[in-house]
This record gives C-alpha cells, sequence and structure tokens, in this order.
C-alpha cells in the first residue's frame, strides 16, 4: 500500500496529488494537519516535510514532488 503525507495548501502535494489520480495508483492520503499524523512522519522520515511518499510493499520512501512522480510513473511502466 501506498501512503502520502501530505498537508492543506501545498502545491507540491497538489502535484503529486493529481499524477498519482492521473495514474490510477491506490494511495492512502494522510494529512499532517489531522491528530498524530506529524508525529507519526517524523518517526518513519526523520523530519516533518511533504509530500512524503511510503511504498511498504517494495521497502521505498521518499521525500521532494518530482521524486515521488518520477517513482510513481516507473510504477505503471
Amino acid at each position: 500500500m501506498i501512503t502520502l503525507y501530505t498537508k492543506p495548501d501545498c502545491p507540491y502535494c497538489a502535484k503529486v496529488k493529481t499524477r498519482i489520480d492521473e495514474l490510477a495508483i491506490p494511495y492512502e492520503e494522510k494529512s499532517i494537519a489531522d491528530d498524530g499524523v506529524s508525529e507519526e512522519l517524523i518517526s518513519k522520515g526523520g523530519k516533518r516535510q511533504v509530500p512524503y511518499l511510503v511504498d511498504d510493499e517494495n521497502n521505498i520512501s521518499m521525500y521532494k514532488s518530482e521524486a515521488i512522480i518520477n517513482y510513481l510513473e516507473s510504477l505503471r511502466i
């Protein structure tokens, strides 16, 4: 399962969400504006930066919208 950590009004998060929807890849979105999610993000990634993608199936995690989009596109090849 892919999890995407985001925050409201984040243009980089919106860019990733648009592309992941275009690619029709199922994912769970977690907003750091929700209770406990910011702490969860820090425990997983070490910092409070979004967007942050976690792909448990492939043991992948990454920051940076362009890297995330490139990774998502590679899943559709």
